[in-house]
């Protein structure tokens, strides 16, 4: 979308979610480094830039995308094309930016109009550039449903998976990895025919237009695969790793009783086992070698194997959201 903004006077809804999530990171690493004041600033920045997008960039059921040089929004209801797109509802819950309504309803308008389960595609926006006067710039190259124009890119289908995990809803979270995920392109001769691109490796995009619906684009993509190792590893399977500490707060598939990790720290080894509780277990009890732990686990480079237990809600309740932390906070 490089013409947007063309003459400097455009403005991207995207860009500023993640300003904010940039601000707010940036803060705890300039307290390190004993600048309060520039700290202070970024999270003064960062909560004028939230009470902006709240104030200017919601449409009704949506987040905006964008405005061009002469004001005219992109990614509202009003377009002709472009209407709505993923990217700006996937980091309104991503950057912890956006109201926590808005953002419920942002994703659930991103579900119906964006998530093609019929053929297995989450689209980047709809409707395609096509014949409208927008010409957001080289995006409109593209045939309407090619690519990023309309086609699902998956750089934005792996935010959007990772942004209903983020709001603690495993089911579409998994639903949606199913679809993007390209073993399951493969998983029949038809499927086969329809996708043509190698099973095994990320593709940029998956074409949304007939006669090509289903086919995959530009495959071995390291960009789309870097992002889905950490849908997997951190939005799905919940392990992070902050220096020394190790956080567990998983989005388990709902039909699966437990699933075990295996994490390397060093030379030293922790086996990590997540449950869902049972009679007489505590849910949400958190274990190191059998001894109860309190918050994230500092990792220790002892060289002795450990085993970690986290026990989780049985699968009829649900786990808490465990959402980036906002700036008032």
């Amino acid at each position: 979308m490089n013409l947007v903004g063309q003459h400097g006077r455009g403005e991207s809804v995207w860009l500023a979610f993640f300003l904010h999530e940039v601000l707010v990171r940036f803060a705890p690493i300039a307290r390190l480094r004993a600048d309060d004041a520039f700290a202070d600033r970024c999270l003064a920045d960062a909560g004028l830039l939230r009470a902006s997008i709240e104030e200017s960039a919601w449409d009704g059921a949506w987040y905006r995308r964008a405005w061009f040089d002469d004001g005219t929004p992109l990614g509202a209801a009003s377009n002709d094309e472009c209407q709505i797109d993923s990217i700006a509802q996937s980091w309104s819950v991503l950057s912890g930016a956006g109201d926590p309504a808005r953002v419920r309803t942002a994703m659930q308008s991103l579900d119906q109009r964006l998530v093609r389960r019929d053929t297995g595609i989450v689209q980047l926006l709809d409707p395609p550039f096509d014949k409208s006067a927008m010409n957001p710039g080289y995006i409109k190259g593209y045939l309407p449903g090619v690519r990023e124009n309309g086609g699902q890119y998956t750089h934005a289908a792996v935010w959007a998976t990772m942004a209903f995990a983020e709001l603690g809803d495993g089911d579409r979270a998994w639903e949606l990895f199913g679809m993007i995920n390209p073993v399951n392109h493969g998983l029949s001769a038809e499927a086969v025919a329809t996708y043509k691109v190698e099973p095994y490796v990320a593709a940029a995009d998956v074409y949304a237009v007939a006669p090509h619906e289903g086919r995959g684009g530009w495959t071995w993509y390291t960009g789309s695969a870097g992002w889905m190792y950490r849908l997997i590893v951190e939005s799905l399977l919940g392990l992070t790793i902050e220096n020394d500490r190790l956080r567990l707060r998983p989005v388990p598939r709902a039909d699966w009783p437990s699933y075990q990790l295996s994490y390397r720290y060093r030379d030293t080894t922790y086996r990590i086992t997540v449950a869902r509780a049972v009679d007489g277990q505590e849910p949400g009890r958190l274990t190191l070698d059998g001894l109860a732990q309190e918050g994230d686990l500092r990792l220790v480079n002892d060289r002795i194997e450990h085993e970690v237990l986290l026990l989780l809600p049985a699968a009829a309740e649900k786990m808490p959201a465990a959402g980036p932390p906002r700036v008032d906070e």
